[in-house]
C-alpha cells in the first residue's frame, strides 16, 4: 500500500537548502512543500513586521522592499509581499500579493507572481507566470515558461509520483522546483509538477508529475540521469 508520508523524494528537506530563504521558519515545520501554500499570506505579514527599518522600507500596506533592491517605476506590487536585498524587479512586473522574494533574485519584464516563495538567487527574467509555487535556490525559468496552477476540470490537485498519487487538498497549486533547477524556454509546468534538485528541463516541454533530481527531462516519457 502506498504511504504518502513516507515518500522521501518530495519532502522539503530533500528539495531545498533552507539556509537560502527567509521562509525557513515556515518550511521547517512542514513535510511537503505544497503544505506551505495556504500559509504564505500570514507568514509574510508576520515576518514583515520583524524586518529592520535599516534594511527594508514599507512601500504600501504590507509591502516591504529592501533598500538595496532595484524596483523599476512601472512595477506593480500588491501586499503582502517582501522583496529581498539586491533583487531586481524589472519593467512591467506584476506582483499580485502573497509573494516572498529572496535576495539576489530577478523578476523580469512582464513577469507575474502570485502566492509564491522564491528562494535566494532565483531568476524569472522574461515573460513568466509563477503562481501558487515554490522555486528553490538558484532555480531559473527560461523565457516564456509558466506554471499552470488550476486543473482544467477544476478538481483538487494530486501529485502523481509514478508509484501512487498524493492528494494535496488544494484547488490551486502550480509547481515546486528544487534547488538549481533549469527550466527551458516556453515550458509549461502543469498543476502539481515537482522537479528535483539539479535537474534540467528541455525547452518547449510539458511537465506533469514528479521529475527526479540530477536528471534531464527531454520530453514526456524520456528522462535521463545526468552523467
Amino acid at each position: 500500500m502506498f504511504k504518502p508520508a513516507l515518500y522521501e523524494p518530495l519532502l522539503i528537506k530533500n528539495l531545498f537548502d533552507l539556509t537560502h530563504t527567509q521562509a525557513a521558519p515556515l518550511l521547517e515545520g512542514l513535510d511537503y512543500p505544497w503544505e506551505a501554500l495556504p500559509l504564505i499570506n500570514d507568514f509574510i505579514i508576520k515576518l514583515g513586521k520583524t524586518l529592520s527599518s535599516d534594511e527594508y522600507e514599507l512601500r504600501g500596506e504590507n509591502v516591504w522592499v529592501a533598500k538595496s533592491a532595484k524596483v523599476f517605476d512601472s512595477v506593480y506590487i500588491d501586499g503582502p509581499a517582501i522583496i529581498g536585498p539586491e533583487t531586481e524587479v524589472r519593467h512591467g512586473a506584476f506582483i499580485r500579493g502573497k509573494a516572498l522574494v529572496g535576495r539576489h533574485c530577478v523578476v523580469g519584464n512582464s513577469v507575474e507572481l502570485k502566492n509564491v516563495i522564491l528562494f535566494d538567487n532565483v531568476q524569472t527574467p522574461h515573460y513568466n507566470y509563477v503562481g501558487d509555487s515554490i522555486l528553490g535556490y538558484k532555480s531559473h525559468m527560461g523565457a516564456g515558461s509558466i506554471t499552470s496552477n488550476v486543473k482544467s476540470d477544476k478538481t483538487l490537485v494530486a501529485i502523481d509520483t509514478g508509484k501512487g498519487r498524493i492528494q494535496t487538498g488544494l484547488k490551486k497549486m502550480g509547481a515546486v522546483l528544487g534547488d538549481c533547477v533549469e527550466i527551458g524556454c516556453n515550458t509549461v509546468l502543469n498543476p502539481g509538477s515537482i522537479v528535483g534538485r539539479h535537474t534540467n528541463v528541455y525547452p518547449l516541454s510539458m511537465v506533469r508529475g514528479v521529475v527526479p533530481p540530477d536528471s534531464i527531462f527531454k520530453r514526456e516519457g524520456e528522462t535521463v540521469k545526468k552523467r
